[in-house]
Order: structure tokens, then C-alpha cells, then sequence
């Protein structure tokens, strides 16, 4: 079974859907570790609850990016982490992290990529007043939500949505779509770099 991490920074609760997802037998991955920039974010306690090895780590305190990914491929390599899954990870990825994971390192976004990359994509959404939205799963490269797209949905926004109902749409997509794609994905074979 192929081994992955997870990078979240907030509540995690696509951490919990895709725990869930593993352990109803949807997902087959060990989830290794829990990778988070935030040692106080809910997720440190949803990983810890399921037992799931947790690194953290405050990137002020180190001297750069580089020297803090470092730190993450090591711990990565300790694990023998072979894929990454970025669940509300709010940090782009550098290039020391690229150049040791390329091509297996996927995230999920709540917009329907290209529009409304970056931050608060719901809130883009609905300042834009666009019919509709939806949520991408993507592989990671050094741009902001750029990587090529696997995967996408599309929501609809509904008259009187909120951020809050709008953002609570794309979740429960997110929540039944990634488990999945992740699923698909660490099935097939990482041949130079890339999932084929």
C-alpha cells in the first residue's frame, strides 16, 4: 500500500475525510504522517486521535523555505513517505519539496481552476457573482493553484449563498471527491517522478 502525508494548516477536515475514507477501506494508502506549519491547528488533534504520527513545525523560526523543507523531506524520508496530499495546506510549495517529490504531490482547491486561485476562493466566487463555482484536484507545481488538473466538479451558487453555505457545498464535494482521486492515484504506478 502506497504510503502518503498529509499537509494541512487549519481544522483538517479533509484530513478527516480522507482518515475516514482509509479507514472504511475506501482509500487504500497508510497515511504516515501529518505534516502542519500551525503546532495549535485542530488537525494536530485529529491526526494524534487516530494515531497518526504528526510533524510540526513554526516557519518563522527557520532561516528560509528551503531550509525548513529541508527538514519536512527528511522527516518525509524517515516515514518513506511516497505521496503527497495537500489538504488546506496554506503554503506553497518551494522547490526543495518539488525536486524531491515531482509529479506526486496533489492538492484540493474550492474553485473551478483557472478562476479563483489563491486565498479565499469562495469569497472570490461570490464577490464575482459567477452562477458557479466548484472544487479541483490538482498536481502541485511552483505556481499558485497552476499544476495540471486531475480532477474537477462543478457547485453551483445559489441566490442568498453566504461564504459560510456556499463554503459548506464545496466541502461535502471535496469530502466525497478526493478520497477518491487520492485512491485512484496511489494505485497506479510512479514511474521517473510522475504518477502514470
Amino acid at each position: 500500500m502506497r504510503k502518503i502525508a498529509v499537509f494541512a494548516s487549519g481544522s483538517g477536515s479533509n484530513f478527516q475525510a480522507i482518515v475516514d475514507a482509509v479507514v472504511a477501506g475506501e482509500l487504500q494508502a497508510d497515511i504516515q504522517l501529518l505534516v502542519c506549519d500551525k503546532p495549535g491547528a485542530k488537525v494536530v488533534d485529529r491526526a494524534r486521535k487516530h494515531g497518526i504520527p504528526v510533524f510540526t513545525f513554526l516557519p518563522k523560526t527557520f532561516a528560509s523555505k528551503a531550509d525548513f523543507e529541508k527538514e519536512i523531506v527528511s522527516e518525509l524520508q524517515a516515514y518513506g513517505v511516497e505521496f503527497i496530499v495537500l489538504a488546506g495546506y496554506m503554503r506553497l510549495i518551494g522547490e526543495v519539496l518539488l525536486g524531491a517529490y515531482e509529479g506526486r504531490i496533489v492538492n484540493i482547491h474550492p474553485s473551478y481552476l483557472p478562476a479563483f486561485p489563491g486565498k479565499n476562493a469562495v469569497g472570490q466566487a461570490l464577490e464575482a457573482n459567477v452562477a458557479e463555482t466548484g472544487v479541483t484536484v490538482h498536481y502541485v507545481d511552483s505556481g499558485m493553484d497552476t499544476g495540471p488538473i486531475i480532477e474537477q466538479v462543478k457547485i453551483p451558487v445559489l441566490p442568498g449563498d453566504t461564504e459560510t453555505t456556499l463554503q459548506e457545498r464545496i466541502q461535502k464535494a471535496e469530502h466525497q471527491l478526493y478520497p477518491a482521486i487520492i485512491n485512484k492515484l496511489v494505485q497506479k504506478d510512479i514511474v521517473g517522478g510522475i504518477v502514470q
